[in-house]
């Protein structure tokens, strides 16, 4: 393994560095930049060369710039720095027009953001503010940003505390806007992960299906197409199983694709096909679909079976089946369910199957679709777009 070398540079390379970046006018961390050097690296190269001499002493070599000795040199340096102080002049006004009028603190606002580029001093010089003004306003900046972060935390966790812990920092950020608060995604990401605020971990659920059955099974119909331009005009279902203490219970769940909103479910101790029959049973009686409606889900026995079908067929539905074995047919589910798991958050399993079931009924029916900020839907709650649909 080889060490990387440390780059060195010639006094001729030296010498016209700065003699671009005296001659173009352009910003000395664009013409490093340009150059692939540290713009610190330049600006010390133009401090310790304006005479030309040691730069223009040889065309070979890496040994330091001397500063010039002659009154000649000296004579050169002088006008090289009126000419650089005369070109930012004329280019602080062309970048600042809009702050030349404004107050003190715009002005501020302007030397602050491009100290890189300029210097502080000229820049008071042109935009008329003192460098003492510009430096206590920078003090008290810092601790307005300071004050502003700890207010602003504080809402972060009053957010993340309301989401019981399931907010990440996209939907921190999403609640946050919802409020009112004009705050950078990235601000709050960056709070966030200062302060340890996260969201709680992963519970192992399982998805379950049977697709080695008799039954006949519908073809694809969706076939991945997870939009749709209204309320109950597709529907998803799915089921999956839940550990407790004393064994396992049965969650089956039909979702609205517009809104992602569920709009059926039901919980039983074992997986008998009445399980899925009661939450399609449940989205029917709540919403009261028109005909054509498409049910996608997968291919298990519970969805093949005679009873569902004719439940689907007496209210006109059409039956779309997921492929064998392919999960992603019916994503939002998948989706759901990932949802499902991470939100809820016991590291051990519920005592009681009585504890899974209240659990699963206040994160369904008081947090999900109500409050819940969905990605898939601009960050919204189900309930809110559903709103939004109605009133449109």
């Amino acid at each position: 393994m080889t060490s990387k070398t440390r780059r060195e540079f010639t006094k001729e390379f030296k010498r016209e560095a700065v003699l671009l970046l005296e001659s173009s006018g352009r910003p000395l961390m664009q013409v490093a930049k340009e150059f692939g050097i540290q713009s610190s690296m330049l600006r010390n190269w133009r401090a310790r060369s304006h005479g030309l001499a040691g730069l223009a002493a040889g065309q070979g070599g890496t040994g330091k710039v001397t500063l010039p000795a002659s009154p000649e040199q000296a004579e050169i340096r002088q006008l090289r720095r009126e000419l650089e102080r005369a070109q930012m002049e004329r280019d602080i006004p062309k970048k600042s027009y809009r702050h030349l009028l404004g107050p003190a603190e715009m002005r501020f606002r302007f030397i602050e953001d491009h100290r890189e580029m300029f210097l502080v001093r000229v820049m008071c010089s042109v935009l008329e503010v003192s460098a003492s003004g510009y430096y206590a306003w920078r003090g008290r900046s810092e601790s307005i940003r300071s004050q502003a972060n700890q207010a602003l935390l504080g809402d972060i966790r009053r957010v993340h505390a309301e989401s019981r812990r399931r907010y990440g920092s996209p939907r921190v950020h999403a609640a946050l806007q919802a409020e009112g608060q004009r705050v950078g995604r990235n601000r709050v990401a960056r709070l966030m992960r200062q302060h340890g605020i996260g969201v709680r971990t992963k519970r192992r659920f399982r998805v379950t299906t049977d697709s080695k059955h008799s039954f006949p099974v519908a073809p694809n119909l969706l076939d991945r197409q997870f939009t749709a331009s209204g309320p109950n005009r597709v529907w998803l279902a799915d089921m999956t199983y839940i550990p407790t203490g004393e064994g396992w219970l049965y969650l089956a769940v039909v979702l609205d694709l517009f809104s992602r909103k569920v709009v059926g479910w039901a919980m039983r101790e074992t997986m008998a096909q009445e399980l899925t029959i009661a939450a399609l049973q449940m989205a029917i009686t709540n919403r009261r679909p028109g005909p054509e409606l498409l049910l996608h889900s997968d291919r298990g026995s519970q969805y093949a079976a005679q009873g569902y079908r004719r439940l689907l067929a007496k209210h006109g539905m059409l039956c779309s089946m997921s492929r064998k074995g392919d999960c992603w047919d019916n994503a939002p589910m998948e989706s759901f369910f990932g949802s499902l798991k991470t939100e809820l958050g016991e590291d051990e399993p519920f005592p009681t199957r009585q504890a899974a079931r209240s659990a699963l009924f206040a994160f369904i029916e008081a947090f999900y679709n109500r409050t819940r900020l969905h990605s898939a839907i601009g960050y919204k709650a189900p309930a809110e777009m559903e709103q939004l649909a109605a009133a449109a």
